[in-house]
């Protein structure tokens, strides 16, 4: 398999039987060690905060060069949730397109904004098959002259199959691309530069804890969207306390809603410096070979797979599928031999891989899983 440079794979402890990074990555030491240091210097008093802020910097220069948008374009924030309601409440009128099978993070925004009349919502056409991927093919086809907005994730969260991201730009042409990044940031190489709105919190594959993320925007974006939801941060002179609306920030600050936390931002300047240091691409490559690992056991155990094959439409996830119902049984057998994966309804088991993932916790999982699809 790949090699991972030994410091990356020995800055993380989860247990070897971790197969869960999709729905949480334990973060690194090295993430531990930089929230621990700087919740110590404000417990001390030695800083009154200029540092500590400075640490949104450090982290919006890492998700720049990470994301290859500038970082003027980028700015912080909590959750992905935080930011896909930012764009939201942002556009101005028309017909957002989105997946009714997307992750509701990437739903509830949307409707939200509706129900405010703020924007029209239309579901992307099913043709029968709920589950099917967002495709440049789909997303063309359903495109009228009202939509102004093309919302659709990097990766999606039940099958793991990878967005087509540089087609469904090209097929969105000038309307704007929103793109929910969170379930392949910092684990794989795709053209994020495509979107015109990337969201990604920090707290799956990029390791680095809840309560962080960062939103980058598109010079396009930047011109479209209303600033709905900014905040006193978002302004100019936001300390000259004169009680009168001022003008917006360039750039993605103007989408600030207040000071966000500095261990948040030291936190996932952290995780991103450590992904840097061993290198995406490196990741991403060790991720795909356990992957090939993980399926090829998979069909020795003749279980079924719901998830792609192709390394070009795939990520970090496996899909097990049991159509007799015995998932449930399946996911507590897991758990007992100290495997932690998701449990989707009554057929599906959800596991997912990193780079740190070894070949024997993917034997045990699929031993156990073997002869019961």
């Amino acid at each position: 398999m790949t090699a991972i440079p030994a410091a990356y794979v020995g800055a993380f402890g989860a247990p070897e039987g971790y197969l869960n990074f999709a729905s949480y990555g334990p973060p690194s030491s090295p993430v531990v060690s930089e929230t621990a240091r700087l919740l110590e210097l404000a417990h001390s008093g030695a800083d009154s905060g200029q540092y500590l802020h400075a640490m949104d910097r450090r982290a919006t220069g890492a998700a720049a060069r990470l994301s290859g948008f500038a970082p003027q374009n980028v700015g912080l924030v909590p959750s992905t949730s935080h930011g896909l309601f930012q764009a939201a409440f942002g556009v101005s009128g028309g017909e957002v397109l989105v997946s009714s099978a997307e992750f509701p993070a990437n739903l509830y925004p949307w409707w939200r904004a509706r129900d405010a009349g703020l924007l029209q919502v239309r579901t992307l056409p099913e043709n029968g098959c709920p589950l099917a991927p967002v495709t440049p093919e789909r997303v063309r086809a359903a495109l009228t002259e009202s939509t102004v907005a093309v919302s659709v994730s990097a990766v999606d969260f039940r099958t793991g199959y990878r967005a087509d991201l540089a087609g469904i730009r090209e097929a969105v042409g000038d309307r704007l691309l929103v793109v929910d990044g969170i379930q392949g940031f910092g684990a794989i190489e795709l053209p994020w530069d495509a979107a015109d709105v990337l969201v990604a919190g920090g707290q799956k594959w990029m390791r680095a804890g809840w309560g962080c993320g960062f939103m980058a925007l598109s010079d396009r974006a930047l011109e479209r969207l209303g600033n709905t939801l900014g905040g006193w941060t978002a302004v100019n002179q936001p300390t000259n306390y004169d009680g009168v609306q001022h003008p917006p920030l360039d750039g993605a600050a103007r989408l600030s809603v207040t000071n966000g936390s500095p261990f948040a931002s030291g936190a996932l300047s952290a995780a991103l410096e450590l992904a840097e240091s061993a290198g995406v691409e490196a990741i991403e490559a060790a991720i795909a070979e356990r992957m090939d690992y993980f399926i090829d056991r998979l069909d020795e155990a003749r279980v079924s797979v719901a998830s792609p094959r192709a390394r070009e439409d795939r990520a970090g996830i496996v899909v097990a599928e049991f159509s007799d119902g015995s998932a449930p049984a399946m996911h507590e057998r897991l758990a007992e031999a100290g495997i932690t994966a998701t449990l989707h309804g009554s057929t599906r088991i959800r596991l997912s891989v990193h780079a740190t993932t070894t070949e024997a916790a993917v034997d045990t999982a699929a031993t156990i899983l073997k002869g019961t699809s």
